[in-house]
Order: structure tokens, then sequence, then C-alpha cells
């Protein structure tokens, strides 16, 4: 039997979550480095289909390039659901961003992030 590992449970729009926060605390470590101009917690929606379904990023970056990129934050990469894995498919075919799931590596491996581009 498969079984399906899922998140804690949604906290309410607006609220990180302890993964996210320590995401937030890397990308701020980022941009005082200068590897990144700025991020942005939940603040773009994008329309996915036409049935009301929409994408709500963790994070909007905008990369020392100018470039904006949305970076979606998973515990691991079994939270990372076949809908979510979806949506994430089909933005990263229909909008003009690039669009990354972090993970954070286990600490015995050295702590970090595991970024992959969609």
């Amino acid at each position: 039997m498969n079984k399906q590992t899922f998140a804690l449970g949604r906290l309410k729009q607006g609220q990180m979550n302890k993964t996210e926060g320590a995401y937030k605390m890397h990308l701020e470590a980022l941009k005082q480095a200068g590897e990144i101009i700025d991020y942005w917690f939940e603040s773009a929606k994008l329309k996915v289909a036409d049935n009301a379904c929409w994408y709500l990023p963790d994070f909007l970056v905008l990369n020392k390039d100018n470039e904006l990129e949305l970076h979606e934050v998973k515990g691991s990469t079994h939270i990372f659901t076949d809908d979510a894995k979806v949506k994430c498919k089909v933005c990263a075919g229909k909008y003009p961003f690039k669009l990354f799931v972090v993970y954070p590596k286990p600490k015995k491996l050295g702590g970090g992030w595991t970024k992959e581009e969609f």
C-alpha cells in the first residue's frame, strides 16, 4: 500500500509555515548578499484554467538579472502532490516566469535548499 504524505495543515493565506519561514530567511540572506534584488510572499495569483482554478506560488522573486521567478516551497518531495504538480506544469508552460520548486536539504547532508526548475 502506497501511503501518501501530506503537510500538517494549511494556514490562512498570508501566513507562512515553518518551512516557508526558513526559506524567507534564505531569500533574505541572498538579498543581503546581492544574489537577488527582492522577494514577495504570496503576492501573485495566476489563473490555471477557466473553471476558477488558480495557482498562488509561495514566493515571487526578482533575481539579479531583473527577471521574475516563482518559487514553490515544499517540506519534502513526498508532499508535492499530483494536483500541485499539474498546476506548476501548466503555469510553467503558460506564463513567462521560471518556476522553481524548493525543498530543504536534510541537516545530515549539510542543510540548505534543493532548487528544481519545473
